[in-house]
């Protein structure tokens, strides 16, 4: 015989001799947490079995968990008892079930398999598998506010106006996209918007154009011009981060001053405050504020939190025109892998309206602490409440607050130690955000204070006792000093 013949021979009876045996795992979906996952671990021998091990991998692949051990050593059944010189192709598959997977759950895994040596029962061949496990969240809330807010309402100066909404929970970050009156708003991505996103923004697809005038916007009840402004150039509505046309004239309308009435010693009346009718300041707009088609900025932040989800806030910026974006619907729709159908949340964009006032004590006197208190709002007639939250200022019509101040800014007004003086005094309470003003006034009425009255009263006879009695020691004295003189 040749030595190719021994040579081949050779080979196939050390092949025989030592076996073969490969391991591969099925891959696996994205798994929302909670649901249940069964992990598959596939390999093929024509050995025979010693035991299958199942591991998690830990601290970034660091160290180990031990899920599951096979040891074939104590099942009888197996194919190791048999003669093991027997050459035979098997196939064989390892399950894992984790019921109601958690976070915790997610990372790699590992599937170790060992079969006996061919040549020797006391050699074991050994072969792994590894595969990852991703554990997805769906966004847990999602809210929409108002950046920089409260904010003053601008009559003549455009104000950049930027909404955001806040998406937390989630894993994977999910698409963040803003609507208006429920169509999709095109956008043009901020310089400080992340890579990533950026990527993201250029892929969304069915993004409207520049949106259409709506009946809404046409409305001449709602869009009240001034005659005076019409004759002005029409110009091209200012963008963001452009100069704006220098203002003119100031954004607010005081009411005529009411010099406070020294009512002490009336008779007390059953109203002890008076509340003024809403006085509604008339909005009126330059030409150039008027956009039909205004540009939206996109920029969006990621956050992610130690148990490994992530806050998401979108931020959508644009020029804001009052006329057109009163009562304008705007909603933030959120798409995740782990939601049957998108989250929304929705924010009307309303300026405000009358407040309702309240003031303590209902009856006050001379000496009291005075608290006026906001207690809400009117509702508009569309019913929509007011977003964003107003500014509160308070101002004292015709003179300054009592501590001296020209106006104070929020919900309550504290008078301390009311005086006499204040008694009729007229307070304006303006509540105003950036898409409009009102102000609501309410009169003070101060009355006399008995204990005070008493205490003044004693002062007046006890001084009026303390003088004749100085008096009658001093002419004592003088009467006999003049008998001496005799």
């Amino acid at each position: 015989m040749s030595c190719a013949f021994f040579q081949c021979l050779l080979v196939y009876i050390l092949d025989l001799s030592v076996g073969y045996l490969t391991v591969t795992l099925e891959s696996l979906p994205p798994i929302v947490i909670g649901d249940t996952v069964t992990l598959k671990c596939n390999f093929r021998t024509d050995g025979n079995l010693r035991e299958i091990v199942w591991f998690r991998v830990t601290e970034g692949g660091n160290a180990k968990q031990k899920i599951f051990t096979y040891d074939a050593m104590y099942n009888t059944n197996f194919s190791h008892m048999e003669d093991f010189s027997r050459r035979e192709d098997l196939v064989y598959q390892s399950t894992v079930r984790l019921p109601e997977v958690q976070m915790a759950d997610d990372g790699p895994y590992e599937c170790h398999v060992g079969i006996y040596d061919r040549a020797s029962r006391d050699r074991v061949v050994l072969a792994s598998g590894s595969i990852i496990l991703t554990v997805m969240v769906p966004p847990k809330s999602i809210s929409v506010i108002a950046a920089d807010c409260p904010a003053p309402f601008s009559r003549y100066e455009v104000q950049n106006f930027t909404l955001v909404c806040i998406v937390t929970g989630g894993k994977p970050a999910p698409l963040v996209q803003f609507k208006r009156d429920g169509e999709l708003i095109e956008v043009v991505p901020s310089v400080l918007e992340d890579t990533e996103f950026q990527a993201q923004g250029r892929g969304l697809a069915g993004l409207r154009g520049s949106r259409p005038l709506i009946s809404r916007d046409l409305d001449d009840t709602k869009l009240k011009k001034s005659l005076s402004l019409l004759d002005q150039d029409q110009g091209k509505a200012p963008r963001l981060h452009q100069d704006t046309p220098e203002t003119g004239g100031t954004g607010k309308m005081r009411g005529a001053g009411v010099e406070p009435g020294g009512l002490e010693g009336s008779e007390p009346s059953l109203t002890t405050t008076e509340v003024i009718k809403e006085t509604v300041v008339n909005r009126e707009f330059p030409r150039w504020v008027q956009s039909t088609d205004p540009l939206y900025y996109f920029q969006v932040r990621r956050q992610v939190s130690s148990d490994g989800t992530v806050e998401v806030r979108a931020m959508l910026t644009w020029s804001l025109n009052p006329q057109l974006d009163n009562d304008a619907l705007f909603s933030c729709e959120v798409k995740h892998p782990a939601l049957s159908m998108p989250m929304q949340a929705e924010v009307t964009l309303s300026a405000p309206r009358g407040p309702k006032l309240t003031m303590t004590p209902a009856k006050a006197k001379v000496g009291d602490t005075v608290r006026i208190t906001v207690h809400g709002l009117q509702v508009s007639s569309t019913g929509n409440m007011v977003f964003p939250e107003p500014l509160f200022i308070w101002t004292r019509v015709g003179g300054l607050l009592l501590d001296g101040r020209e106006e104070h800014v929020g919900r309550e007004l504290v008078l301390d130690r009311v005086p006499a003086e204040l008694n009729g005094s007229m307070f304006r309470c303006t509540a105003q955000n950036p898409l409009g003003s009102t102000d609501t006034h309410t009169r003070l009425i101060v009355f006399e204070n008995p204990r005070l009255r008493k205490g003044r009263q004693h002062f007046v006879i006890d001084a009026a006792s303390f003088i004749e009695a100085l008096g009658l020691a001093t002419m004592l004295p003088m009467i006999a000093l003049t008998q001496e003189m005799i």
